[in-house]
């Protein structure tokens, strides 16, 4: 194996992972290793892996052929069944990164004076004689002192640090995870929350904040959405709701008991909380239930470059911003009477300078509020779309279906918890 001779795991995770032919077959997200005492070197027993479709898998280091700054290969033999971790077993992200330790010895280092306390932020695995790795080294970062924004760091041996081999429990904070967690897509993000223990997950959703966390909600099993929701204060639960899309909260809160949710629509604010009781007002699976409240709405003296301004808000997903809606005032669903709806990729084709208006898809019918998931399936493939108004008796925009809305209707209630667990025990 021809690697660094030190490796630190913060800057391992998140790296691709390529077999012999140099196919990239999956990322790391954590190191799994055997804890021993906390005088041995705990032996590193393989990576967990994020493959195709969120899985996670298990790879043994004796697959590792390589590992440096910028990926890591393994051989082509990976048992693809799902990563479940053991009693005897440690994750270093997700069970040692953040854990309050203590370094006997002080300011000058083991054999010192005093004896210094922080929290874990990174640990280093090193190959000795025998080919196997090891954790070798520990980085501790002190709390902040007076005006200083960080506390000091030290790196030093495994065997001087005390408190590694204790139970996390309330010793263990977030900070290190939550930044591992920001840099991860909301789904990603949500798989590794799914996994972690109980109290490691209620440290972590206590410390995300609270648009990070409804992101990452979106993406979770309706089981964990609903544990999670209930363990937070009301007052942050309606924060949360307000900052998720409106279906995907109208989803959320009916899934609560009845009093639990008319509680927390009454905490959120007013304008949130009628979006997402006009959605429940909806029949279960119908276009007006799984729609989108928040289209791209003009009106008509719109150009082209105001079109394109609007689309170009990261917060739209690609469905969204694919279709703008010109209607006349109000323009806040229900707006007025809808005029009629432009593609971006026709507007991208026209002069800045031009009416919206006069770009407008003739060809196109709209989907009426109760039109059943078949009739949105069958009416998004007739016309090729990802998105499709969603408009009233009269004409008013009530809102728009995306192909992403259908989808998560369409598969099974518990399609995110199934792409989690699917899989058995590693071998």
């Amino acid at each position: 194996m021809s690697s660094p001779s030190r490796v630190y795991v913060a800057r391992l995770v998140g790296l691709p992972i390529f077999d012999p032919q140099g196919d990239q077959v999956g990322k790391v997200r954590d190191l799994v290793v055997a804890m021993r005492s906390e005088a041995s070197q705990p032996r590193v027993l393989g990576l967990v892996s994020e493959v195709f479709g969120r899985r996670r898998i298990f790879v043994p280091m004796t697959r590792v052929t390589n590992v440096d700054a910028g990926q890591v290969y393994t051989t082509g033999l990976l048992n693809m069944r799902r990563f479940e971790q053991r009693s005897t077993e440690t994750l270093v992200v997700g069970q040692l990164f953040d854990r309050q330790v203590t370094i006997p010895g002080g300011p000058g280092g083991p054999g010192g004076g005093g004896t210094i306390t922080g929290t874990i932020y990174d640990v280093a695995m090193e190959q000795g004689r025998t080919r196997d790795w090891v954790l070798s080294r520990v980085a501790v970062q002190e709390p902040a002192k007076a005006l200083r924004r960080r506390g000091q760091t030290h790196v030093v041996e495994w065997r001087d640090v005390h408190g590694l081999t204790r139970p996390g429990g309330d010793t263990q904070g977030a900070t290190a995870l939550l930044h591992a967690l920001n840099e991860m897509r909301p789904a990603d993000a949500a798989t590794m929350i799914h996994d972690l223990p109980p109290e490691r997950r209620a440290a972590v959703v206590a410390a995300l904040d609270d648009e990070r966390l409804a992101d990452v909600l979106e993406e979770m099993p309706e089981e964990d959405q609903v544990e999670i929701l209930e363990h937070l204060d009301s007052e942050r639960a309606a924060d949360v709701l307000e900052e998720m899309s409106a279906d995907d909260a109208a989803d959320l809160i009916a899934d609560l008991p009845p009093e639990t949710a008319e509680i927390l629509l009454d905490l959120m604010e007013p304008e949130e909380a009628e979006d997402v009781r006009r959605l429940m007002s909806y029949v279960e699976n119908t276009a007006g239930a799984m729609m989108t409240p928040e289209p791209v709405v003009l009106g008509t003296d719109a150009t082209v470059a105001d079109a394109l301004a609007r689309v170009r808000n990261p917060d739209l997903t690609p469905a969204l911003a694919a279709l703008v809606y010109v209607c006349r005032p109000p323009l806040e669903t229900p707006t007025g009477r809808l005029v009629g709806v432009a593609h971006i990729q026709r507007l991208l084709r026209e002069p800045p300078s031009t009416l919206v208006a006069g770009a407008l898809d003739e060809s196109m019918e709209n989907l009426r509020p109760e039109a059943t998931i078949d009739q949105v399936a069958a009416h998004l493939a007739t016309y090729n779309l990802v998105c499709a108004p969603v408009v009233d008796e009269n004409g008013h925009l009530l809102g728009a279906v995306t192909v992403d809305d259908l989808l998560d209707h369409m598969l099974p209630a518990n399609w995110r918890d199934r792409a989690l667990s699917e899989g058995g025990r590693r071998g």
